[in-house]
């Protein structure tokens, strides 16, 4: 990695979604000190006018333009080790800061020096908190529960609710395991430490595996809530939702497979991993009708 010369390295990975990425941009610049930051824009072949969009209204962002869709990881890979900050943010395209955020973000990090990671208060475009902001590591128990929705039946249980912690108060700043990685700000010595993001994830659960790797090597993680911004959540994954769900499960049985079944016995492995896949069917089967029953509907 270069030399530290800037606070903030913000790495953007963008796939066909210009507008958004435009709105992002606009926003960072409305930080106090956004001349602090630098800027990183990885572009997978969206063939659009996302590259002429950044040439024409913010030649400053660095560019690196892909000729094909790498995913998440792997661009975020390929800008992170010629980043210069002491801090590294990941910011999804689809975000939008408030306010001063980002330095608020980094103010954390200077202040509480045994912290790896820090990520804000994510919030849906209708305001309402984006669970994925703040989780528990998932554990085969916490998963057990979200799949069996007895976590929104008892949100308030310590036990029940662990994964997305909507038993604790979204207002107060506190420890956690995982962070979302559509806003993420991570100490480059943890950085150093760790590696960079896991390529075998295309997409989705990369921000749980770094988390996870963050913890192991001694550092703390916190979700502040002083800091907000909105979120557009799978504003990209949307245009292909079968992908994306193929992709979201994969990450998490790559997650399984690196970080917990070495504690478990082969036979209820298999069974983990039919889980995933079965619900992966499961949620492209129903997508599938819920398209074909809006397209029937708009004839």
């Amino acid at each position: 990695m270069t030399s530290l010369t800037t606070k903030v390295s913000i790495v953007i990975v963008n796939w066909r979604t210009p507008l958004l990425l435009r709105r992002c941009l606009q926003a960072i610049n409305n930080d106090n000190s956004a001349k602090d930051f630098e800027i990183f824009v990885v572009d997978n072949a969206s063939g659009d006018q996302s590259l002429t969009i950044l040439a024409t209204e913010f030649p400053y962002v660095k560019v690196i333009a892909n000729q094909g869709n790498v995913g998440f990881s792997k661009a975020c890979n390929q800008a992170i080790p010629q980043t210069s900050g002491e801090y590294v943010l990941l910011l999804n395209p689809d975000t939008l800061v408030v306010g001063s955020a980002i330095s608020q973000l980094a103010a954390f990090l200077d202040n509480n020096p045994g912290s790896g990671a820090v990520g804000p208060k994510v919030l849906n475009d209708d305001g309402t908190l984006q669970l994925a902001c703040r989780r528990s590591f998932p554990m085969p128990a916490a998963a057990l529960f979200r799949l069996t929705y007895l976590s929104k039946l008892f949100p308030g249980h310590p036990l029940f609710a662990k994964y997305n912690m909507t038993y604790a108060d979204s207002k107060e700043t506190c420890q956690v395991d995982a962070l979302s990685g559509s806003c993420m700000m991570v100490r480059r010595k943890a950085i150093a430490q760790i590696g960079l993001l896991d390529e075998d994830i295309f997409m989705f659960g990369e921000d749980i595996d770094w988390c996870w790797r963050i913890k192991q090597s001694g550092w703390q993680i916190f979700y502040y809530p002083l800091a907000v911004i909105y979120h557009s959540h799978g504003a990209a994954s949307r245009l292909r939702p079968a992908g994306a769900t193929i992709n979201l499960h994969k990450g998490m049985a790559v997650f399984y497979r690196k970080h917990l079944a070495r504690n478990y016995w082969p036979v209820f492995n298999q069974l983990v991993y039919l889980v995933i896949w079965l619900r992966a069917l499961l949620f492209i089967v129903i997508n599938t009708f819920k398209a074909r029953l809006n397209r029937q509907s708009s004839l």
